[in-house]
């Protein structure tokens, strides 16, 4: 057990990074230009800014790169390699912004809660890209869709207390 955790968190920690890094980043301009839809609504939203966008991509490569160095001296399965690191974190980055855009298809505005969409959208838009490149066991897509909605959920509270979101979800 302890190994699939060590290998699931090692093959998604650049994906974990390109996700939170925007709330650490609180962006000004929003990647949709606050252009609108045809359905009237925002096509993403003031959440989705540029510079959380590019920051999270790049935070995600940033951690990948320290993975790559520090690989071949800890015990793990999954090597990534710099077309799996960008893949990972373009994955979250990619995900997170069509995730809002489904939340603003359903009319739901920004910081309102959509469970499951909200946890796993930069998930699996990772989980999808990696593997084109790279074989992932079953057992560690199953424990990352399960643990990732707990995770997100306490970072999201730890986000909240810390003031670096406005909701706890």
């Amino acid at each position: 057990m302890l190994d699939l955790i060590i290998n699931s968190f090692w093959l998604i920690l650049p994906s974990y990074f390109a996700n939170f890094i925007p709330v650490l980043l609180k962006g000004k301009k929003p990647i949709d230009f606050k252009k609108n839809f045809i359905d009237g609504n925002r096509l993403l939203g003031d959440g989705k800014t540029i510079e959380g966008s590019f920051g999270g991509f790049f935070g995600g490569l940033l951690i990948g790169l320290l993975q790559i160095y520090f690989q071949p001296y800890l015990p793990v399965k999954f090597y990534h390699n710099q077309i799996t690191i960008i893949l990972l974190s373009f994955g979250a980055v990619f995900g997170d912004l069509f995730g809002s855009f489904i939340k603003r298809r359903f009319n739901l505005r920004r910081g309102r809660p959509a469970p499951l969409l909200d946890q796993l959208d930069f998930l699996i838009f990772s989980l999808v890209l990696v593997s084109l490149v790279a074989e992932i066991e079953l057992n560690i897509v199953i424990f990352l869709v399960i643990v990732t909605p707990i995770i997100h959920f306490l970072s999201n509270i730890f986000a909240y207390l810390f003031k670096l979101k406005g909701v706890p979800w």
